[in-house]
């Protein structure tokens, strides 16, 4: 058994070439297959460089744009710079891929040729959904439903879009999880980024404490508030009480922002108020316990 494999995988020499075991190659296919073999690696180095230098030409041209006479904002530089080195990497692949087949095709005989229709009728169908990403990409881009850099609701997934390619929308979250989607499942977008974005804080205060007091106090730390920021764009103002439960008052102060500025000057106008309240001695709300004895 041991003396059959190795008369399988024993290669010898002969003055017209090699052979592996029973098979016999020709020194013209020999270098017919190292020559193929160069070709593809250089075919991938060319590939390589294209885009690496197509990146740079195109990082070059977002930089210098907002010197032009006709230019776009940061954001919508920003999306087509990120459209144009997706349609750079997609045709340096297509003709990478198509010069690689030229290559190998015209060696692999009529097997080649039964696997190259079995996937062309494969690429067929896949291509409806590609030709579908690819479509509404661009009506994406030129409708401007959102650009990199905002923040959007995209089905059930929402974040800040890092990428606006050509057949895909790359989103992260704030937990930092990165979310890729085919451009043609993008059917329903939600735009947080576009107008002013609104700010809610709702104060617990204490049932005993004067409410009118508390509202007039809190009105006019508002009023400096919205002075000292300059990302607020109206207000802060006081609505009034919204609840009153378990000896709980809940006083509700609402504003606008510029977008995206929401969440730090609700942080910091949370802040303030817990400040505000300490200095004035106002009782916030907080469970008692209270033990009692029997006789």
């Amino acid at each position: 058994m041991k003396e059959k494999l190795f008369s399988i995988f024993k290669i010898a020499t002969y003055n017209g070439g090699i052979t592996i075991g029973r098979f016999p190659i020709s020194e013209e296919k020999i270098y017919s297959i190292i020559s193929g073999f160069i070709k593809i690696i250089l075919i991938l180095i060319i590939m390589y460089i294209i885009i690496k230098i197509g990146n740079m030409i195109i990082n070059r041209y977002v930089k210098k744009q907002k010197y032009f006479k006709f230019s776009l904002d940061d954001r919508k530089v920003k999306t087509v710079g990120a459209i144009l080195k997706s349609v750079l990497k997609y045709c340096v692949y297509f003709f990478g891929v198509f010069g690689i087949i030229s290559i190998i095709m015209p060696k692999v005989g009529a097997t080649g040729l039964t696997f190259a229709g079995i996937g062309g009728v494969a690429v067929g169908f896949g291509a409806q959904s590609i030709i579908k990403d690819v479509i509404n990409g661009f009506f994406i881009l030129f409708e401007d439903q959102f650009s990199v850099g905002e923040y959007v609701d995209i089905g059930d997934k929402s974040g800040i879009v890092e990428s606006l390619e050509l057949r895909i929308t790359k989103i992260r979250d704030l937990n930092g999880d990165l979310h890729i989607i085919p451009n043609g499942l993008i059917t329903e977008t939600t735009n947080h980024s576009r107008g002013s974005s609104k700010i809610l804080v709702d104060i617990d205060i204490s049932y005993e404490e004067d409410s009118d007091n508390v509202i007039s106090k809190m009105s006019d730390l508002c009023k400096r508030f919205g002075t000292n920021n300059e990302e607020i764009t109206d207000g802060p103002s006081v609505l009034g009480i919204t609840k009153i439960k378990d000896g709980v008052v809940t006083i509700r102060i609402i504003g606008r922002t510029q977008p995206m500025q929401q969440w730090k000057m609700e942080v910091k106008l949370r802040d303030e108020i817990i400040k505000a309240l300490k200095k004035d001695n106002i009782k916030l709300p907080y469970k008692e316990v209270k033990i009692t004895r029997g006789q």
